[in-house]
């Protein structure tokens, strides 16, 4: 990760900065980041003052550690006023989440990964990864495969390089050629599953939200458990479900949307 922003000049090296205090989810000590950076130690010092001169980033003097700064919290407010669907979904994803009594996920992509941006919790809630704001993979969540399988060839392409093909479990799709077939499926049938694919146990139907013209804004999933539910249950839901996307839609494509990269 450390290397993504070198070719984008000091702009790009500071956000990648800023990631690596981002992904460590806790305050981090500099020697911490200096194991993990491209950077040499004077540069990576100079980044980290400047982020914290500007507010990206704190610094706890007693115990010499680095956290988020309170000016990326209202960032992060504004960006999800204005580039989130979250906002625009909330009424429809607490419908669903009535209709169904099941968990609801809200995603969208970012640099070709899943980024979870709203959830409804089961009436019996369930431990997972999926949470609002966590970053997940593409190629073995239902949503990711979703959004993947309505990308246009190029942006699919560049997609697909980035993914990483871990496996996660014994039924994570875990090359690109079980990948490519599995979404040559999705887009037959209209939704995808996750299939026990990113955790073990975990499942659900996931159907795309796209514009009038098909292109990708997000993806909306129902998930549940093995121990409760079947797969054939799930998909039994898929006409709620695309109901309720169409309709996130619809209001989307009325607010002007964003473009998404």
């Amino acid at each position: 990760m450390a290397e993504d922003g070198v070719g984008d000049g000091t702009v790009g090296k500071a956000l990648d900065v800023l990631d690596m205090v981002a992904t460590k989810g806790r305050p981090v000590r500099f020697t911490e980041l200096l194991a993990d950076a491209a950077y040499p130690k004077a540069t990576l010092y100079r980044f980290l003052q400047t982020l914290t001169n500007q507010g990206m980033l704190a610094y706890d003097a007693d115990r010499q550690m680095y956290s988020l700064g309170v000016r990326l919290v209202r960032l992060a407010h504004a960006a999800w006023a204005q580039s989130s669907l979250a906002p625009i979904a909330r009424p429809w994803l607490d419908r669903l989440s009535a209709q169904t009594g099941e968990t609801i996920h809200l995603a969208q992509l970012d640099q070709a990964q899943v980024l979870y941006v709203d959830k409804r919790n089961a009436a019996r809630p369930v431990e997972m990864f999926a949470q609002a704001g966590k970053v997940g993979p593409a190629y073995c969540t239902g949503v990711g495969k979703a959004m993947l399988a309505h990308l246009p060839p190029d942006a699919l392409e560049a997609a697909l390089k980035r993914q990483s093909f871990h496996r996660f479990t014994e039924h994570t799709l875990a090359d690109r050629p079980a990948l490519l077939a599995e979404l040559e499926a999705i887009r037959g049938r209209g939704y995808a599953f996750d299939r026990e694919e990113h955790e073990p146990g975990i499942i659900c139907i996931a159907l795309p939200i796209l514009t009038r013209t098909g292109r990708v804004m997000g993806a909306l999933s129902v998930t549940s458990t093995t121990a409760r539910t079947t797969l054939g249950a799930l998909e039994a839901l898929a006409p709620s479900i695309k109901e309720t996307a169409a309709a996130i839609a619809a209001e989307a494509e009325s607010w002007r949307f964003p473009e998404q990269g």
